[in-house]
């Protein structure tokens, strides 16, 4: 039999693995590898919560690669360099991988294609993470667009969903090709441990993603078109870093939950295959905008006037100390599990780029290195939204008004509760807005903010005064 690299990347599942199938129906032994090389991914290595995902889901794909008479490869190098040498070192005929689709990623894959073609060796990609390709939307006049409705009622109108394809019971493999290394080598953990407290929450790897979708179609599904706003409630699917990490495809969710689908399920499912269409949508707008990630998608926002960066605050804001409790519930829920939930990383977002009046890039950021499903399609467009200078974005002068938001969405004060301990023992409307009662506050949680560190009227005001003088500039 003739032999194929099968290169994972973002994509660390065995079932609907188009590049997997594809060695296997030209009749060619896998050989399974996995090439660390964050330098090659621009401004946007992963950052440590990612890193900290992707050691587990490659000890998880490992595993299950034995289980079937084969293993995971796993080398450290400049990825073309790595390619060819294994390439040559295991006779192989082709290479075989999923595209990924962030801009550093799709300019170096693209010269990788052409150089192993070059060479003679069969070299093809494919769609393994997304529903629709970015490019394959465009509106009647041939442009990307830019607002998610029409976006979506495109991809409906053209709606072919993938067929499912189950992981094979067992592989081939090689004797003698080149071992790789160690995964403790690629050093993706952190020696302090401080990704601890996460595996309480998550299962990295297939089997994981697996059982999170029958969790979900199990429970949360019902109800999750008003369930998915309740951050304390189990509401959402939590099946984020699974995509992200390509430890299920989405069209697999789409199946499962049409499976699923009765009456008292639809509107709920219509929903939730809805937000995954904001992630196409995201993708599609990260293709056709690559410089969005440093760059406002509405070049008005070039001239607003954010306030002077602040380290102190913006400490103050990444570990929740911003005496605004829902504020500080959400960033301490990142940091005790890499994961917010969405409505309040709305909430958080928006208090930082409208009350702080911070800059969107340094949320961003923040997120990028501590959540377990950093993606720069997703967090780009989220934080652009929220921020009011994105495709399709929440207008700047809406202002979350965080109080407002935890009294809707948190209306016992649970969540707060959950990851404010100090503030548990007191009447819910003061978990919300614990400055009403100073004394009373201070007795019971004394290392709490007594103020908010952005006062939440000055700060709306003073953000929607930049707003309108942005507007009178551009009306002059």
């Amino acid at each position: 039999m003739a032999n194929a690299l099968v290169w994972f990347r973002n994509d660390l599942r065995l079932a609907d693995q188009p590049a997997l199938a594809a060695a296997l129906s030209a009749g060619q032994v896998p050989v399974c590898i996995y090439i660390h090389e964050p330098e090659e991914e621009g401004d946007w290595a992963p950052g440590a919560a990612s890193d900290a995902w992707r050691h587990h889901s490659l000890a998880a794909l490992d595993v299950a690669l034995r289980a079937r008479g084969s293993r995971l490869r796993m080398f450290r190098g400049p990825s073309l360099a790595v390619l060819q040498a294994l390439a040559a070192a295991c006779d192989a005929e082709a290479v075989y991988w999923t595209r990924r689709y962030e801009p550093a990623i799709e300019r170096r894959d693209a010269e990788i294609k052409r150089a192993l073609r070059g060479q003679g060796l069969h070299a093809e990609s494919f769609n393994g993470a997304l529903l629709f390709e970015p490019w394959q939307r465009a509106t009647r006049q041939g442009a990307p667009y830019r607002v998610f409705t029409p976006f979506w009622r495109s991809a409906l109108a053209d709606w072919h969903v993938p067929s499912t394809i189950e992981a094979p019971r067992s592989l081939p493999d090689l004797d003698g090709d080149p071992d790789g290394i160690p995964l403790d080598a690629l050093k993706l953990r952190s020696a302090r441990g401080w990704d601890a407290p996460f595996w309480d929450h998550w299962t990295p790897g297939e089997a994981g993603a697996h059982e999170a979708l029958e969790v979900f179609t199990d429970g949360a599904l019902r109800g999750y078109r008003e369930g998915r706003d309740r951050p304390d409630q189990v509401g959402t699917s939590r099946l984020s870093p699974h995509l992200h990490f390509g430890e299920i495809a989405p069209w697999r969710i789409v199946a499962a939950l049409e499976e699923a689908r009765t009456a008292a399920t639809g509107a709920d499912i219509d929903a939730y295959v809805r937000e995954l269409g904001w992630r196409e949508f995201a993708h599609h707008l990260l293709h056709h905008f690559p410089e969005t990630p440093e760059r406002n998608f509405n070049p008005r926002f070039d001239d607003f006037a954010w306030a002077r960066r602040d380290s102190r605050a913006l400490e103050a804001w990444r570990t929740g100390r911003t005496g605004v409790p829902i504020v500080d519930a959400g960033l301490r829920e990142l940091w005790h599990t890499g994961w917010m939930h969405n409505r309040v990383r709305m909430i958080v977002a928006s208090y930082l780029c409208k009350h702080m009046r911070q800059h969107w890039r340094e949320g961003a950021r923040w997120f990028w290195d501590t959540l377990v499903d950093a993606d720069l399609a997703n967090n780009t467009l989220g934080w652009q939204w929220v921020a009011g200078t994105g495709a399709d974005a929440s207008p700047y002068f809406r202002v979350f008004n965080p109080v407002t938001q935890a009294t809707r969405f948190d209306p016992d004060g649970r969540y707060v509760a959950r990851w404010l301990p100090e503030l548990a023992d007191l009447p819910v409307p003061l978990r919300h807005a614990p400055w009403d009662d100073p004394g009373r506050v201070r007795r019971h949680a004394p290392d709490y903010p007594s103020r908010p560190i952005a006062d939440l009227a000055a700060g709306r005001d003073a953000a929607l005064g930049a707003y309108r003088a942005l507007k009178d500039r551009a009306a002059d």
